[in-house]
């Protein structure tokens, strides 16, 4: 490709994301394909010559476009949102032309410098105390392995690394069951075993852990011969929002000499607004905690921020240093490549920046006290209606909910699961399911950047109109 071609598709691909963009309510939110159909479309063998874009643009749009979920769509009420706000993508076209690897102070001095500078920005719009030190991580899952590593080489006197698993005292991990499932990965690779995450039940509306059974579940492993080293509470938990008492955990983990790790990837979010700070009260006890700006911030995927109360604990565990990647003669400065999991790193602080600068916090504010208003008013008008119930109340912007019309019969599990894949095949609007107490529930968050009130009732208008004419 020649740099006038590279200008000219440039150019293109700009105007296709607006237009994309602008046409996306149109659009069925989740892809209508079957199995299979996108893959048949695509040759199974390369090309040995060179093919003109413009034919590969063509075959974008015709076979590829139709099998996409659109991520971006105002009705995307499934999962959490994987927000890209436009500012961030512009950011994004700027990191994605400069291609820097930026995994040590020295390969991009200015990606080190921003990220350091606007992660305490974060910290100071989140309303963190000082002392925490931030790193930007591909994903939550990536954060929680390089919390579970850091734990495990506490726990162990820093030996692990060196001396392996084999002959260490067996670790547990304690957690509720509303945690994400990334936390039981992290168990995995970290060699921990999954037989030593231990599930503490939870109590109340909010789903929290019981402190009472977790200090009982400490003594017993104690008196076993295990070695509790690490607490992994969750606010905002991906299920129904279940959200840990962090002032009843945090004395709990410091009289245990436990590492607390708080998973807010979604819920964090929302803590640039003070009045939903109650949620994670007691935050100050986490050792480590880890929220994803590129779910309810609008910075796009993948930008997980992990905070840190001792940044050298961390780089103890993950850091190596091999002379082509010292710096010379530089001091005290920071390469956070030895801060994650991955050598590599893309420049993922500049889509922050641009994010934080060009909506302000206020801005950000009341797009998400918006979402919460708005998923509480649906919440409302669907317990008003005699056939459905609200199993969970909303956790800022998600609840859970089933449809219970009188003489359903006793299968209630199997009628939403036909509501919710009729509703998704409907196309309108895109939601998700969980189990609640062994009952199936259809989950319901409102949280993409450019969805307005009447896209939020509009899921009302759907899920009623599906549901009574099953």
């Amino acid at each position: 490709m020649t740099e006038d071609e590279f200008r000219a598709w440039s150019h293109r691909a700009a105007d296709w994301g607006a237009d994309y963009r602008e046409g996306l309510r149109q659009r069925p939110v989740r892809a209508q394909t079957q199995p299979g159909e996108i893959a048949a479309k695509v040759p199974a063998s390369p090309p040995d010559s060179a093919e003109a874009m413009e034919t590969i643009f063509a075959d974008f749009e015709r076979d590829i476009l139709p099998g996409m979920t659109h991520w971006q769509h105002p009705r995307f009420f499934a999962y959490f949102p994987a927000n890209a706000a436009p500012v961030s993508v512009i950011a994004e076209y700027l990191v994605t032309a400069m291609a820097a690897q930026c995994m040590l102070w020295q390969t991009s001095p200015a990606a080190t410098e921003l990220e350091t500078r606007v992660l305490d920005w974060l910290r100071q719009g989140l309303g963190l105390p000082e002392g925490y030190h931030g790193v930007i991580q591909d994903s939550a899952s990536s954060a929680t392995l390089a919390a579970v590593l850091t734990l495990r080489e506490r726990a162990l006197a820093w030996r692990g690394n060196a001396d392996g698993l084999s002959g260490s005292p067996r670790l547990r991990v304690y957690a509720s069951g509303e945690v994400h499932t990334s936390i039981d990965r992290a168990i995995w690779i970290a060699g921990i075993g999954g037989d030593n995450l231990v599930r503490i039940p939870v109590k109340g509306p909010a789903r929290a852990m019981d402190p009472d059974a977790l200090k009982a579940a400490i003594a017993a492993d104690r008196a076993a011969g295990y070695l509790p080293a690490g607490l992994i509470a969750c606010v905002g938990g991906t299920g129904v929002g279940g959200t840990d008492d962090l002032t009843e955990l945090g004395p709990i983990a410091r009289d245990n000499s436990l590492f607390l790790h708080v998973d807010a990837a979604w819920a964090g979010a929302a803590m640039i607004c003070p009045e939903f700070r109650d949620h994670w009260r007691g935050i100050e006890w986490a050792d480590s905690l880890v929220l994803n700006p590129h779910k309810w911030l609008g910075a796009q995927f993948d930008c997980s921020v992990q905070y840190i109360r001792d940044p050298e604990s961390l780089v103890r565990t993950l850091a190596i240093r091999p002379d082509y990647l010292k710096t010379h003669g530089k001091d005290g400065i920071i390469n956070y490549s030895e801060w994650s999991v991955p050598l590599g790193r893309r420049f993922r602080a500049l889509k922050l920046w641009f994010l934080i600068r060009a909506h302000g916090l206020d801005g950000l504010r009341q797009m998400i006290r918006n979402h919460v208003a708005w998923a509480q008013e649906l919440a409302e008008r669907l317990r008003g209606e005699p056939d459905f119930e609200i199993v969970t109340e909303p956790m800022l912007s998600l609840f859970s909910f089933r449809y219970r019309p009188d003489g359903a019969g006793a299968d209630l599990d199997a009628l939403n699961q036909r509501l919710i894949s009729a509703i998704n095949d409907d196309g309108r609007i895109y939601l998700t399911q969980t189990m609640v107490d062994g009952r199936f529930v259809i989950r319901f968050q409102a949280g993409q950047f450019d969805c307005t009130r009447e896209d939020v009732m509009m899921a009302f208008d759907v899920i009623t109109e599906i549901a009574r004419g099953l």
